[in-house]
């Protein structure tokens, strides 16, 4: 695969994964805009987070039985006619429900990176996995900058709609740029389904970093749905814009998956999972001294979210890599398991996070970060056991 379908294949992730995200910028509008509060308001994130669980599990698994190409165009039209409905909802409900099928279909870079780490050797397979991560964090942090900056000028609807109308001249771009292949399996979509299930149970690999995951990704979504809470709140004071330039902050994870995933490439998943989950504690601590205002509570919320960012993204290289070596065959099924549990995870996490801190306040949320990420370091700790796991190279060989 050569670095201009790489690259092009970034971009897509970056406008997939986008669609996810923007929503959290714009929540404080939203509860305006419909006259109810931030907390019911939450549904736009909410929503979109568990229609993408939904996806996942009933959408990713066709990329073994479908063409890669014609699917992509698919889900990207459904996605953007999805946030043309979002963009004109009426209230909570519709909008709610438009969430929902823009997460459901909003699954491409899902499907783009099992179809790349099939066109690569091993030995590059983290690399790879690293760029198109860093188009999927290029399209979180810019959506979120998006979100608030539009949102913030024109309303809440127009981030809805202008990231509808790109979705769609997307799909037309991509009906001829991506490369035409082979579906790997010929199975029924019942039998890929179960199959899911099956890998689940038989592959404790896969069961370890879908629990990493989960975890470390609950954590991320509970501070990035309250940041917006808290930056529009009594301890601040600032709006909807504040959390894209916060966002903005993250770009750095741009740079830094690559490298991780070359770290993955020569010294295994294991070790750079250990320290993505040690630095996720750290941020905990960090963040939890944003809880005064003030200028050293931006300056807790910058270095705090940024180790966050960095460590959450590295992280998801390293259990990718090692979960799609574990069946050339199946990687869109291992993928589904993967990042079914990875957004359980994260849909969990926006919810316990909401309500902690409309409870107890900021401390809440970073407590439940720690928590989740001590619960991840002891299973690592445990799994590891002493062995030493082969590099992605000497496992080629």
């Amino acid at each position: 695969m050569s670095r201009r379908t790489t690259l092009f294949l970034a971009l897509v992730c970056a406008v997939a994964v986008g669609n996810l995200y923007f929503p959290q910028a714009v929540v404080p509008l939203i509860a305006e805009g419909l006259h109810t509060s931030p907390e019911a308001a939450s549904v736009a994130v909410t929503a979109t987070q568990a229609g993408y669980t939904a996806g996942m599990f009933l959408l990713v698994p066709l990329g073994d039985r479908l063409p890669a190409r014609p699917f992509l165009v698919t889900l990207l039209v459904l996605t953007g006619c999805g946030l043309l409905v979002a963009g004109c909802a009426p209230g909570l409900l519709v909008l709610g429900v438009a969430g929902a099928c823009v997460g459901f279909t909003g699954v491409a870079a899902q499907i783009i990176g099992p179809l790349a780490a099939g066109l690569v050797p091993a030995g590059r397979r983290g690399a790879v996995i690293g760029t198109l991560l860093a188009g999927s964090i290029g399209g979180m942090l810019l959506a979120r900058t998006f979100g608030g900056v539009l949102g913030e000028r024109f309303g809440w609807r127009a981030p809805y709609l202008a990231a509808g109308v790109l979705v769609l001249l997307l799909a037309a771009v991509v009906g001829r740029a991506v490369p035409r292949t082979q579906a790997p399996s010929r199975g029924s979509y019942p039998a890929l389904l179960g199959e899911v299930l099956r890998l689940t149970r038989t592959q404790p690999e896969l069961r370890r970093s879908c629990l990493y995951q989960a975890a470390v990704f609950g954590g991320f979504s509970a501070v990035w749905t309250c940041v917006a809470l808290l930056l529009t709140g009594p301890e601040y004071g600032l709006g909807a814009q504040a959390v894209g330039l916060l966002a903005l902050v993250g770009a750095v994870t741009i740079f830094s998956t690559p490298f991780a995933g070359r770290m993955v490439d020569r010294h295994g998943p294991d070790r750079v999972s250990l320290v993505c989950v040690c630095a996720v504690v750290v941020s905990a601590a960090v963040l939890a001294a944003a809880a005064g205002g003030g200028v050293w509570g931006i300056a807790a919320l910058v270095a705090g979210t940024l180790l966050l960012d960095v460590a959450m993204q590295s992280g998801t290289v390293a259990n990718q890599a090692r979960v799609y070596a574990l069946r050339a065959d199946a990687r869109g099924r291992l993928n589904t398991a993967y990042m079914t549990c990875a957004y359980l995870g994260g849909s969990a996490g926006s919810w316990l996070g909401v309500r902690a801190y409309d409870r107890v306040g900021w401390g809440a949320v970073c407590a439940l970060v720690a928590l989740l990420a001590a619960l991840a370091l002891v299973r690592l700790l445990v799994g590891r056991g002493g062995r030493r796991e082969p590099t992605a190279a000497e496992a080629a060989n």
